[in-house]
């Protein structure tokens, strides 16, 4: 029953915090245009096949290294093998923390592009999301605006779409040649 309580008081101060911080400005990068690292945010419960993600590495002639995934999954199973590395609910600690080695190693990087690759709204990605430092977020519609500089209004399953989009809208907004 207290780890119910404690569950639910953890939560409250994750949506407190995630509130604060979406008042100010999300950390950014400052860095010069151009996409030399790509950090994806994948809701892996709705979108299961993250290996596809590396293909932004020839899409924009990336090292083979400077695609970064992390993946969210409701519920997961710590003996498991993963292809993608993955945080999930119980990862929430006090006032917005993420208890989670991969996330943290994630939010340790710098991004020039941030891919938020979730259509609902939920607590632990949208703190993954406002903690990583990134110049410039692409997502989709049916999430709060202020997550991401480019909205695309695409079904997420559909990412040959969402793929062909992004680089149609990066090469005018001058980010990629």
């Amino acid at each position: 029953m207290f780890k119910g309580i404690k569950d639910k008081f953890k939560y409250n101060s994750g949506v407190k915090f995630l509130k604060q911080e979406l008042a100010k400005e999300l950390p950014t990068v400052n860095r010069s245009r151009g996409i030399s690292s790509v950090g994806c945010i994948v809701d892996l419960d709705e979108f299961e096949d993250a290996s596809v993600f590396f293909e932004f590495v020839e899409d924009y002639n990336l090292r083979p290294n400077a695609v970064k995934i992390i993946g969210y999954k409701s519920f997961y199973d710590k003996n498991s093998p993963y292809s993608t590395p993955v945080f999930s609910d119980k990862d929430l600690g006090w006032n917005g923390a993420i208890e989670n080695s991969y996330a943290l190693e994630f939010l340790s990087r710098e991004y020039d592009l941030l891919i938020n690759y979730y259509t609902k709204e939920n607590l632990l990605v949208q703190l993954m999301s406002i903690k990583t430092k990134a110049r410039f977020r692409a997502g989709f519609k049916d999430v709060d605006m202020v997550y991401n500089d480019l909205i695309l209004d695409l079904p997420l399953k559909d990412f040959k779409t969402f793929r062909a989009e992004l680089k149609k809208y990066l090469g005018v907004l001058n980010e990629i040649e």
